[in-house]
This record gives C-alpha cells, structure tokens and sequence, in this order.
C-alpha cells in the first residue's frame, strides 16, 4: 500500500513541474506561441499546476510534492515519520523527470536560444538580484507564509473538492506578491531536481547550472517550513 503513496507522489510531482517549468519555457523560449506572456500568466499557471496535481492524486499520496510539506506534516503529527525519506526521494525523481518532459516537450526551441539565463529559469530558479542574504530572506519568509497557510486551510472545513482549488490560489497569491525577487521555490524539490536535469541534458548554450546559489532554494525552505508550521500552532492552538 505504501508504495502507491510514493508512486502517486513521484507522479504528482512530475505533473506539477512539468506544468509549471513548462509555462516558464513557454513564455520566454524563441518562436513559442506563450513567448512574453508575462508573470501573471507564470503564477496562474503554477497555481494551476498545484491544483490539478491535488486533483490527480491528493486522494492517493496527499500529493505534497514538497519535501518541507512532507517535513511539516511529519513534525506536527500529519505524517508517518517512516514514510518522509520515500516521499522525498519520490518528490526529487518526479521533479528530475518532469523537468526532462519540459526539456523534451519544447524540444525544438532549446536550439534558437543564446540566453543561458533564460534556458536555466525553464528548470529552476534563480534571483533577480543576486544578493545572499536578501534571496534567503525571501524564500524564508514566502514558505513561511506557504505552511503557515496550508496548516490552516486544513483545519477549515471546506465543501468536498473545493480545497484543491483554494489551494491553487494561495500559491497564486504569493508568486504575485512575493515571489519577483527570487521566483518562489519554496520547495527543495522544486530547485534542486530541475536543475540536476539542467546540469545534465544536451542544451546548446545553457551555461553553468549555478549550484553555488542552488542552497537557497534548499536551505530557506527548510527553515520557512519549520517555523510557518510553529506560528500556525501557536496562532491556532486550542
């Protein structure tokens, strides 16, 4: 039974990133017809992504497709303890492939771009200002905001099927709101997956994979998950 959670959470995450890096490839590779859609489009499209991939699989995994959800639900109680290495193996080898069904999906595009930031935005993330600690400051704070918020919209009762769509907008809201500076990982698995695959596929032009930036999108999630997870039970105690 528990093999199927961890294959309907390797499947979850693959959709969700394949969707999501998929929008950001539309929208700024040469000759794509989504090519300048802008961020409004990016942060709906992620949103949606999430959505869907609840949808898909939230009755078979609880589709986190995040190690620090996982890391959340372990710590507050929500969560086997047993089950959190499989799942974020499961979340690193779903975004790792739904990267390369990005790669394959747009597979006559990679060739007509000579923007090796652009080529590296399709996989992960990267800042807008390359500034240390005001990037780790803003993936903290944003998965802060991100658990915080997921803990409690749990807690709520909501109409049978509508929670998935509510939750879609929430990430909507914070990538326009917080997420310009350093494109809202928020998610280990998000980054750090994607950019292994943009390390190794054959793309012309796509430059260094940047791994001396790649422990922020790691690093503050980690921390922003902990203590968004604490204030909602501070907050909302009983």
């Amino acid at each position: 039974m528990n093999m199927s959670k961890y294959v309907g959470e390797f499947l979850a995450t693959l959709i969700f990133i394949w969707l999501g890096n998929g929008v950001v490839a539309s929208v700024n590779l040469e000759k794509c017809k989504g090519k300048n859609g802008g961020w409004l489009v990016v942060t709906c499209a992620w949103g949606f992504a999430v959505t869907f991939s609840i949808y898909l699989f939230g009755d078979i995994s609880g589709a986190h497709m995040n190690p620090v959800v996982t890391l959340a639900s372990a710590m507050y109680g929500q969560f086997q303890w047993s089950m959190v290495p499989g799942y974020v193996i499961a979340q690193m080898f779903g975004a790792f492939f739904g990267s390369i069904l990005v790669f394959l999906s747009y597979y006559n595009h990679w060739t007509d771009m000579n923007d090796s930031d652009i080529i590296l935005a399709c996989f992960c993330t990267s800042p807008a200002i390359k500034n240390r600690f005001a990037n780790f400051l803003t993936e903290f704070l944003a998965t802060t905001l991100l658990i915080f918020g997921l803990n409690r919209l749990g807690e709520i009762k909501m109409t049978e099927g509508l929670a998935p769509i509510i939750t879609g907008c929430f990430i909507i809201s914070i990538g326009l709101s917080l997420g310009s500076p350093t494109g809202f990982a928020m998610n280990p698995a998000r980054d750090f997956g994607p950019r292994i695959a943009h390390s190794l596929l054959p793309i012309t032009n796509k430059g260094e994979s940047e791994w001396d930036y790649s422990w922020i999108p790691i690093v503050a999630p980690i921390f922003g998950g902990v203590i968004g997870g604490m204030l909602q039970k501070l907050v909302f105690s009983n």
